[in-house]
């Protein structure tokens, strides 16, 4: 079904000063964190050999159906690595479906009595809101076309969540009109916006985004814990707590709960508890401020996964555990009714059960550097050259007894910070036509991926049971003309 838009006409918005409100913390002990010791690559401990043999053919960051094959070759999900790239041609992204299904379970399993919402914006096509939807998860969104899409592929409305630091009239309106489930207020701005374009006679459940003051991620660009960042309002300087009384006063609006965000990539408990005790303090000065009991805390996701083998990742079992002890302790304490759960996972849902094929175009040596460029780079993989994240490329479709050299693999784009993995060892006489492989690529390629130099974006290929499909075919130069309207 299509969806169209009807003009908006926006209210005058009034902003209020702020009140400055102390933050008083609940006094709460802080107990060591004992992670089980665990094999990269995995989401639970005590899978043994099969990690071990994982390792020790450098597949512990691959899809669990990574296996090794005959002339260096490796399948996923059944299908050889090699026979895609020749039949869908490079640069290619496979996705493993039972991957990703997987980790929803995993999820599910951690947390029963949580609303697991997948965080959209890691990566998003019909088929995968499909594949969420199956496995009982909701879906976050950050815009009206990932709504649109969404909802057009039959996702309920009613299990979205969506997101937005500066949500356009119509993000807003468009949300409205499909019935989602929870809008995530970030700016007091937005209040008086959403109230004015709410239906009469309905009222729009929202949540408060709050800013708790906690430094985490794995990157200062993905960190939002903090005030010194666009995201949310602050609990230190009391702009969450006005922001919570203004949502009151507004009859179209319903208040069902605290939303944080701490950071992206985060690789311990630590940071989600500590969120998790500040946001029962704020809980708890809404109840004794207005008093209403909030029956809703969503703590975001952020869970960091190994993007090269040795690398650290968070375990769900143990962050489930922490934060629901957490959870009860703080609530028992402050009297309050332990409030519904909410986690948006993304990257660690289809992150691990990605891999992108790259073909080498060519090899230059300048001096004491060798560059491998290949067919693709910041345009489908624009990760190294924002934060500087590291991968593991792998050499496929023919063995090498050559010794390793370290190289850097660069992609085709006229940027010199067009790389994609720089200082790896690959085998001395990689050369032109090789296959390179990257595991670990099925979040936040894909989904910011450009249009630069009008290089097309590459498929995204289904891989299941030996089956292989396109989910999302490659972009032609017809598809980038078409918006060229012309002189």
């Amino acid at each position: 079904m299509s969806i169209q838009e009807l003009p908006i006409q926006e209210k005058p918005v009034q902003e209020q000063p702020v009140q400055e409100l102390p933050v008083q913390e609940l006094p709460v002990q802080e107990l060591p964190v004992q992670e089980p010791h665990r094999a990269p690559g995995t989401d639970s401990p005590g899978q043994g050999a099969h990690t071990d043999a994982r390792d020790a053919e450098g597949l512990s960051v691959w899809p669990r159906s990574a296996r090794p094959e005959p002339h260096g070759d490796i399948s996923v999900g059944g299908v050889s690595l090699t026979e895609a790239a020749d039949r869908f041609g490079t640069p290619l992204y496979i996705l493993d479906e039972q991957e990703v299904r997987e980790r929803c379970r995993a999820y599910r399993t951690a947390f029963p009595d949580a609303d697991i919402v997948y965080a959209a914006k890691a990566f998003l096509c019909r088929a995968m809101a499909h594949w969420v939807q199956e496995e009982g998860l909701g879906l976050d969104v950050c815009s009206a076309g990932e709504l649109a899409l969404a909802v057009t592929t039959g996702f309920p409305p009613e299990k979205i969540v969506l997101h937005g630091n500066a949500k356009s009239p119509e993000d807003l309106s468009t949300a409205l009109r499909l019935g989602v489930g929870r809008i995530v207020v970030d700016s007091t701005s937005e209040i008086a916006r959403l109230a004015a374009l709410t239906p009469a006679g309905t009222r729009q459940p929202v949540m408060v985004r709050v800013v708790p003051g906690i430094v985490a991620g794995g990157h200062t660009k993905i960190r939002t814990g903090t005030d010194d960042q666009k995201f949310g309002l602050s609990l230190t300087d009391g702009s969450a707590q006005h922001a919570v009384t203004r949502i009151l006063d507004q009859p179209h609006l319903e208040l069902v709960g605290l939303h944080c965000h701490i950071g992206s990539q985060v690789t311990t408990v630590k940071p989600y508890v500590a969120a998790v005790r500040r946001m029962i303090g704020l809980l708890a000065r809404i109840r004794d401020q207005h008093g209403i009991t909030l029956p809703q805390l969503n703590i975001g996701g952020g869970h960091a996964i190994a993007y090269r083998p040795g690398e650290e990742h968070l375990n769900i079992s143990v962050l489930a555990g922490r934060v629901r002890a957490e959870l009860e302790d703080g609530c028992a304490r402050a009297q309050l009714p332990v409030p519904r759960l909410t986690l948006e996972p993304g990257r660690a849902v289809v992150g691990p059960a990605g891999v992108a094929v790259y073909r080498v175009l060519a090899v230059k040596r300048t001096g004491t550097h060798t560059f491998v460029a290949v067919d693709g780079g910041m345009s489908d993989n624009p990760r190294p050259a924002l934060y500087g994240v590291r991968y593991a490329p792998r050499l496929i479709g023919r063995t090498s007894t050559a010794p390793p050299r370290l190289v850097t693999v660069v992609g085709r784009h006229c940027e010199a910070g067009d790389i994609l993995a720089d200082e790896v060892a690959l085998p001395g006489d990689i050369h032109p036509g090789d296959l390179l492989t990257v595991p670990a690529a099925g979040a936040y390629h894909l989904s910011m991926a450009s249009g630069y130099n009008l290089v097309g974006r590459p498929p995204v290929v289904a891989v299941s049971d030996g089956i292989a499909r396109v989910l999302v075919r490659r972009e032609s130069l017809d598809d980038m003309s078409r918006r060229d309207i012309g002189l």
